[in-house]
């Protein structure tokens, strides 16, 4: 019984043995078809398909070939290599069909023997071609389906192949699996899988343009770096509506280049570390951290430390306020001549730094000519972080520095321009009245005579009376929180988007209303936008990769971000005017009421939007120059010169930006303030009104005049005087006005021209 049993299992064996090599005979028979072969092939490559799909595809003729491509089919069929789908009435692979296919390739490659594919790969080393690394990039980066992703490796594989090249890359790999997925219409992928970076060419330019403008080769590296952060955005970031605005130019995000890392401008307190030191949250032993300061060189190195270390974090302008009156408990008993020498080495010091670094220092000092009464009681920070009393006890120190501070930036620009730091002087009541403030009133309006270098802030008005202002116009008040120190000091403006307001005049075909309901969509993306950079700046500080700002002292964290401001300005308020009645803003009351009417509803819009505790967006006329033109350039390139406005040249068209009124039109001081100062008040969170002055020399006491006149009687909150002039580094000398050739040695190549380019002074091209 047991011998039988024995024999019954061992002929089984032999049975199921008989079986597989039958089966392994049949699939092995199935492939020696190319026609078989050739559909296996199909179905692995585009997945079901029915019989006339495939029929199709392979070119046979349903009537002369039908029976002997049935004949295949069926043949298929029983080896259990494909096997047909009920609901589709298509046919599709089995997993051993799937198997069949990727051994019959493998024979392939072996039997013909493939070249073999180089691969010059990102880690920088050379490797042997894998398709299996493109199949794994596609399901890591873009999320394929393992299946999927394995059929485009194997179909970029046989493209690689046909290509005679010495050896492959991988941008190149990833240029061909790009292009098959768009062919497949998979776009959603290639989306995701997309490379950031620059060709050849635009690094060639770039250091070429760096070289002509005089720029360190940190700053191609920055600007290298900024286009690929550019790039992620757009693709990565930002919703396609947003990103497709920018690109066409409905939009301009300004700074896109760290839109997700960092804020735009800041107002730092000198106190916080005059108190605590300046502590760095990570070790670093090329920069140790240093404690409160307990001498005035040591406070002025501090605050230069301070805004090298911030730089880091903060794209654009960084603002010191109050800068005399925190600095005043410093000065107290000390010799006048030692005070200046520290000051201008401090202001030189940043001069060099904002020339020398790879991200430019950009900084802002406030000055105040009377200490005002909401910081007077406040306690006062000296040597060692000890309390000295209250700021109200330092006024004749503040003066002083504000002074000293003036007349080195007097004596300085005689020599060579000294365009950093920028100085904003802020003229109160108390101060026009108080003749200690006459010497420091007249240096003020020298230095804008001869330069026009300081800036001039007007707090008389009621609602003035606790704002601040960066040299680019942003502003920042105690209209949040209604606290000033909450409100203003350790936060700023998180970022800022300019809307193209010609091109919606274009696209609204002038229609009114059409017009308010495209404008309104273009503040809705304007405002999401922000929105999205704010929830970025906080999972950077989630990730700490903001360590300055977000250092903490007794559980306080230095930058209040969740205060910051968030910027809708716009270009060409002038030109979108022009467009709809043919007139600029200033020519009628007409114009000048749509102006207005425009600027009400930006307001308005963006007022809307506010939700406490951290949604803080405000209207505001800002510059952007660079968005001025690229945004006239390309709606030039959309809806020709003859329906679009501009001001410039055909080759270098552009908007007007940050005023109202172009400083080129011809107009009556009045006239112009009279125009800005109505269209600030609709601008709370940014606006500066430029003066430009004529050519020659000017007189300091009538610009005085015209100071004294503006603050009493108006509420333009914001304003400068415009000087152009020349600096010749052979004579080493500032001339004022424009100049083609030296003055004094007749030099042209040693010759800089200088000007105002919104809010800030540039070299220019030409002396015209």
């Amino acid at each position: 019984m047991l011998l039988f049993g024995r024999i019954k299992i061992r002929r089984r064996g032999i049975v199921l043995s008989y079986r597989r090599r039958r089966l392994g005979s049949r699939v092995l028979k199935a492939v020696s078809s190319s026609i078989r072969l050739q559909v296996l092939n199909l179905l692995f490559d585009r997945g079901p398909l029915s019989y006339t799909e495939i029929m199709n595809v392979l070119k046979l003729n349903p009537s002369r070939d039908a029976g002997r491509f049935a004949y295949h089919l069926k043949f298929l069929l029983k080896a259990d290599l494909i096997e047909p789908d009920t609901e589709t009435k298509k046919y599709r692979l089995t997993d051993l069909g799937r198997m069949l296919v990727d051994v019959a390739e493998t024979i392939e490659e072996h039997a013909f023997k493939r070249r073999k594919m180089m691969v010059r790969s990102s880690r920088l080393a050379m490797e042997e071609f894998d398709r299996n690394k493109i199949a794994e990039a596609l399901v890591k980066e873009a999320n394929v389906p393992q299946d999927l992703a394995q059929k485009i490796a194997r179909e970029t594989e046989g493209r690689l192949l046909e290509v005679k090249t010495k050896y492959l890359t991988a941008p190149l790999i990833r240029e061909f699996v790009n292009a098959i997925l768009i062919e497949k219409g998979l776009e959603e992928y290639r989306h995701k899988l997309t490379r950031l970076g620059l060709p050849v060419y635009d690094i060639t330019q770039l250091i070429r343009s760096a070289g002509a403008k005089s720029l360190s080769v940190e700053a191609v590296h920055e600007a290298a770096g900024d286009k690929v952060v550019e790039e992620y955005t757009l693709l990565n970031v930002l919703p396609r509506d947003i990103a497709d605005a920018h690109l066409s130019g409905s939009l301009h995000l300004n700074n896109l280049g760290t839109w997700v890392l960092k804020p735009n401008e800041f107002m730092h307190d000198m106190r916080f570390f005059f108190k605590n030191g300046l502590r760095l949250a990570r070790p670093d032993l090329a920069a140790a951290s240093s404690g409160p300061p307990k001498s005035l060189e040591a406070a002025l190195q501090t605050v230069s430390n301070l805004l090298k270390i911030a730089v880091t974090e903060v794209s654009g302008e960084q603002l010191l306020d109050y800068f005399n009156v925190f600095l005043a408990p410093f000065v107290k008993g000390i010799e006048t001549d030692r005070v200046k020498e520290n000051l201008r080495l401090f202001c030189l010091n940043l001069s060099q730094f904002l020339s020398n670094a790879s991200s430019p220092l950009q900084a802002s000092l406030g000055l105040e000519l009377v200490v005002p009464n909401f910081l007077g009681k406040k306690e006062a920070f000296g040597s060692g972080g000890s309390i000295v009393g209250a700021y109200k006890d330092f006024a004749v120190e503040s003066r002083l520095i504000a002074s000293l501070l003036l007349e080195v930036m007097l004596e300085e620009s005689q020599q060579k321009p000294v365009l950093q730091p920028s100085l904003i002087v802020k003229i109160r009541p108390e101060a026009l009245q108080d003749r200690e403030c006459e010497p420091l009133l007249y240096k003020a309006h020298k230095l804008a005579a001869e330069r026009g270098l300081p800036y001039f802030a007007n707090p008389c008005p009621e609602e003035q009376t606790c704002a601040s202002y960066t040299a680019t116009g942003c502003r920042l008040n105690n209209d949040w929180r209604q606290d000033w120190e909450l409100d203003t000091l350790r936060t700023g403006s998180l970022g800022s988007v300019l809307v193209n307001l010609p091109r919606v005049v274009y696209e609204a075909e002038r229609n009114t209303a059409k017009f308010y309901e495209l404008l309104d969509e273009q503040l809705e993306m304007a405002l999401r936008a922000l929105e999205i950079k704010y929830l970025s700046i906080k999972q950077r500080v989630r990730e700490n990769l903001l360590p300055f700002l977000t250092q903490r002292v007794n559980g306080d964290q230095y930058a209040r971000i969740e205060n910051s401001t968030r910027l809708v300005s716009f270009v060409g308020l002038n030109e979108a005017v022009e467009s709809f009645v043919g007139k600029a803003l200033h020519e009628d009351s007409k114009t000048f009421g749509l102006a207005e009417e425009i600027m009400r509803f930006i307001n308005s819009s963006v007022r809307k939007t506010m939700r406490k505790p951290e949604t803080r967006p405000v209207s505001a006329m800002i510059p952007g120059f660079d968005a001025a033109r690229r945004l006239a350039e390309l709606d030039v390139e959309r809806y020709g010169w003859a329906q679009v406005r501009v001001k410039g040249s055909k080759e270098q068209p552009f908007y007007t930006d940050l005023v109202g009124v172009p400083l080129q039109t011809s107009l009556t001081l009045d006239e112009r303030l009279k125009i800005e100062e109505k269209l600030q008040l609709q601008a709370t969170g940014g606006h500066l009104a430029v003066i430009q002055l004529a050519e020659g020399e000017q007189s300091p006491d009538e610009l005085f005049s015209i100071t004294k006149r503006l603050v009493t009687t108006s509420k333009t909150g914001f304003f400068a005087y415009s000087q152009r002039f020349a600096y010749c580094s052979r004579c080493r000398k500032t001339f004022s006005g424009q100049q083609s050739k030296c003055p004094a040695c007749s030099s042209v190549d040693s010759l800089t021209n200088f000007g105002r380019v919104s809010s800030k002074y540039k070299v220019m091209l030409s002396p015209t």
